[in-house]
């Protein structure tokens, strides 16, 4: 099993991915467990202040250090993180093999920027690994949380009906997934590959060899 805590400043934004088809029924039988926390709930001041202007000036509200710090170090106390992983668009670039690694792990730890971000200090003090989704901004890391969650979550052995179908994903080996048909073997004139419909496993294998294309690294 592996154990995600998250902690977001908008928590409500997290509740639909796990509730719903393979995250769900991982949870359910035990072998992923998500615990989403508030950090609103660690806030200071009579308003549970969170976030402040940014010294030097400039657009963007950034998260304060003492919210994040108490409850990094409440949920550190409690046991010991593989990674303490920070999504932000300056971290090293996501991908399959990465996802392979992080599933190897038993706790880890998301932080969920908001704003322009969270104080540098927090990084230096208890980030052990930042991650990129890919080159561009979204308003939180909400929903890089939830990708890392269902990438990770998906490769843990009983997740899937199918033990082998993680195995055999897009840029697992390197190549995009090859073109894949189902029934009705033609539909508005196009007929699936006759290789396909042959029973021949040796011709569909290759087929599908042929078909694939290097993935983008």
């Amino acid at each position: 099993m592996i154990r995600f805590d998250i902690i977001s400043a908008i928590p409500e934004l997290l509740k639909s991915p796990f509730s719903h088809s393979i995250m769900q029924r991982a949870i359910q039988k035990g072998l992923l467990q998500v615990e989403v926390h508030d950090l609103r709930k660690y806030g200071e001041g009579h308003y549970k202040q969170i976030d402040d202007y940014q010294y030097g000036g400039g657009a963007g509200m950034v998260l304060t250090p003492g919210p994040l710090d108490k409850v990094i170090s409440l949920l550190k106390d409690q046991r010991k993180y593989d990674e303490i992983i920070y999504v932000t668009p300056d971290g090293d670039r996501y991908n399959q093999s990465l996802a392979n690694r992080l599933s190897l792990h038993k706790n880890i730890m998301i932080i969920c920027g908001h704003y322009k971000g969270i104080d540098q200090r927090i990084r230096d003090l208890h980030i052990t690994k930042e991650i990129s989704v890919g080159d561009y901004v979204l308003s939180g890391g909400e929903l890089p949380a939830a990708l890392l969650v269902d990438s990770i979550g998906r490769l843990i052995p009983g997740v899937l009906n199918n033990e082998s179908s993680a195995l055999f994903d897009s840029h697992q080996d390197g190549l995009l997934a090859p073109p894949i048909y189902t029934r009705p073997s033609e539909f508005k004139g196009i007929k699936v590959p006759e290789v396909l419909l042959s029973g021949n496993d040796k011709l569909i294998e290759e087929w599908r060899t042929n078909h694939s294309k290097i993935s983008d690294k």
